[in-house]
């Protein structure tokens, strides 16, 4: 497993760093092939905040948790990330190194007291079909204000008519997602 740690606002004593990666590592068992893992520290209002990505099995996990210790915010982005793989483990087993989910019990091994919850149903049950218009973009926020959505695909004026989606962030801000092709 590759790691990253970037820090924000706070310097950070290298056991933590080594706190983190003893943690992280241990979803390795989840995955064949590599595994990449970027690690965020950071201080916000008196909250220890870590924000944990991974990307392994072409598929990417994202945790963020913040609490008054550092530790604890690791150990909660570690059993959140464990707690995506397995509600949705049955959808993931292809991706996932196949023995992913057998427990071998030894007396050195931690038990996860994660619960197993019921897996959803991905059942789509309504379908809305529009013509995507060229527009710019700021046009699509105009629409997408005025329907009072939180986001709007459109052919982009300014991208020779590629397919993007403006939406609104939590920050208040709007953010454009475009077609990379």
């Amino acid at each position: 497993m590759k790691f990253q740690f970037s820090e924000k606002k706070v310097r950070l004593p290298e056991n933590v760093h080594a706190y983190a990666e003893k943690k992280v590592t241990k979803l390795d068992r989840y995955f064949d092939g590599e595994t990449e893992a970027l690690v965020a520290f950071s201080v916000e209002k008196n909250r220890n905040k870590v924000e944990l990505t991974l990307h392994a099995a072409n598929t990417w996990f994202r945790a963020s948790e913040s609490t008054s210790d550092m530790f604890a915010s690791i150990d909660a982005a570690v059993a959140t990330i464990e707690g995506q793989i397995r509600k949705n483990k049955t959808r993931l087993a292809r991706r996932l190194r196949q023995d992913a989910f057998v427990r071998s019990v030894s007396a050195l091994e931690e038990v996860s007291f994660i619960p197993e919850s019921p897996e959803e149903n991905f059942e789509i049950v309504r379908t809305k079909r529009f013509p995507l218009k060229p527009m710019t973009q700021e046009e699509a926020i105009l629409q997408m204000n005025l329907l009072e959505h939180s986001f709007f695909a459109f052919r982009d004026e300014d991208n020779n008519g590629a397919f993007a989606v403006v939406y609104r962030r939590n920050d208040g801000g709007y953010g454009l997602i475009e077609d990379a092709d």
